[in-house]
């Protein structure tokens, strides 16, 4: 089976080959990636003789979620070294900017080849192993297995969509499964699809989710909302983490909310989620009409106020939330599954996301039921929600509090994830 899963993993990547090489050409994505990925790690996270933690988290998300875990982890473990990996480049550069054991210690996650992971292993000779979410990786797991090291899956998901995948191949997966010592799981529905696909009782808990604990990084310093003089903004519209294709329906919807409501000062910040598209969304904003500035290239240091503000860089959209008078989560006017919207809750702010938000489905199950939330059925609403909540301050206030109000009774997930990796260690 492993030889099989390695073979399919091979003919993928020759198949996915030239877009990695576009990608790389048109974007620099992978160039500076590939040779990690091959197991051939930085000096800086070679071993050095501490106990050391390994942590996995694969995007910005997972990073997110992990960083109040990291945090507790550096306070419970201080002579520990704690070195994190990533998989997307967004990541890496959230990871490499906010991780607090520093920029040197992090790096990308290896191929799930077998000569890759025990390259990375041999390197690193971490004790234990903490993958965010769910990123099972036969062959790293079966590597940790054979050294008999801790490894430990925290804020466990299984979509349904990704358990209908895994059944099909249940032999296999209760076999990768069996490889991990701890699955600390976000709901008992996730519990419940690990039993199914063979895991143990024994090695299941149930914790909550990391994301309602995620601390947010200090942001008592406005200078973010001056350069893009959106500081004094009182009808700010906030649209994070955007996909193709939204961004159209997002310009369309401020001039429609600016004809219907007359509020001239009605402005539109846009954060597309991934950085190559920097280039395309700015000549979507060209296109528009609309007059514009752009994070790279623009201070605003007392300019006019322009109409659209495009965000074209990475860690800073946390504390652009602050600003805003309501926030839209993207990548879901289109599927793609939706992205976090517990940073914007943490700054009490009235949200409006689309129909598609499978990937954080019982969070934002969970904010509907406390009407902290607007699930759009249709993109063509938007402009709709967005003059309603812009136009009643009270009723958007209130939101924003139920949001944060919710984060709060939902915390805790790191202190249980805490207890669940100390007793991993001790067995």
């Amino acid at each position: 089976m492993y030889f099989l899963y390695s073979a399919c993993l091979s003919f993928l990547f020759f198949i996915l080959s030239p877009y990695f090489l576009y990608q790389a050409i048109r974007h620099g994505k992978h160039l500076d990636s590939f040779r990690q990925r091959l197991g051939r790690l930085p000096e800086a996270v070679r071993s050095d003789g501490r106990a050391t933690i390994w942590l996995h988290a694969v995007s910005v998300g997972e990073f997110v979620a992990a960083r109040a875990l990291i945090d507790r982890l550096a306070l419970t473990k201080p002579d520990w070294r704690i070195v994190v990996s990533t998989t997307t480049l967004t990541g890496q550069r959230l990871a490499k900017a906010q991780s607090s054991p520093g920029p040197e210690n992090v790096f990308y996650f290896p191929f799930d080849w077998a000569f890759a992971a025990r390259r990375a292993l041999d390197w690193v000779k971490p004790s234990a192993v903490i993958i965010i979410e769910t990123e099972l990786w036969p062959n790293f797991l079966r590597e940790c297995r054979r050294r008999k090291l801790t490894a430990v899956l925290v804020n466990g998901r299984i979509s349904p969509r990704s358990f209908a995948g895994y059944k099909r191949a249940r032999r296999f997966m209760s076999r990768v499964l069996g490889d991990l010592s701890l699955m600390v799981m976000q709901s008992t529905a996730d519990v419940t699809r690990a039993f199914e696909l063979g895991a143990e009782s024994r090695r299941v808990r149930l914790c909550g989710n990391l994301k309602y604990d995620a601390q947010l990084p200090d942001y008592s310093d406005a200078s973010i909302g001056r350069a893009l003089g959106v500081e004094a903004s009182r009808h700010l519209i906030v649209a994070g983490s955007t996909a193709p294709g939204e961004e159209q329906l997002l310009l369309a919807a401020l001039r429609d909310v600016r004809e219907r409501t007359g509020l001239e000062d009605a402005r539109l910040l846009i954060a597309p989620r991934h950085p190559e598209r920097f280039e395309e969304v700015a000549q979507i904003i060209a296109r528009s009409g609309f007059s514009s500035i752009r994070r790279s290239r623009t201070n605003f240091a007392g300019r006019k106020a322009n109409d659209v503000v495009l965000l074209d860089s990475i860690g800073e959209l946390a504390a652009v939330y602050r600003h805003a008078a309501v926030v839209f989560v993207g990548g879901s006017l289109v599927p793609r599954g939706g992205h976090n919207v517990i940073e914007p809750a943490a700054w009490a702010k009235p949200i409006v996301v689309g129909p598609h938000t499978e990937n954080f489905r019982k969070i934002v199950s969970d904010f509907l039921n406390a009407n902290a939330i607007v699930q759009l059925t249709d993109p063509s609403s938007l402009a709709l929600e967005l003059v309603r909540l812009l136009s009643d301050k009270d009723r958007a206030a209130e939101m924003g509090e139920r949001a944060r109000g919710l984060l709060k009774s939902n915390s805790g997930a790191v202190d249980c994830t805490i207890r669940a990796i100390e007793e991993a260690l001790r067995q």
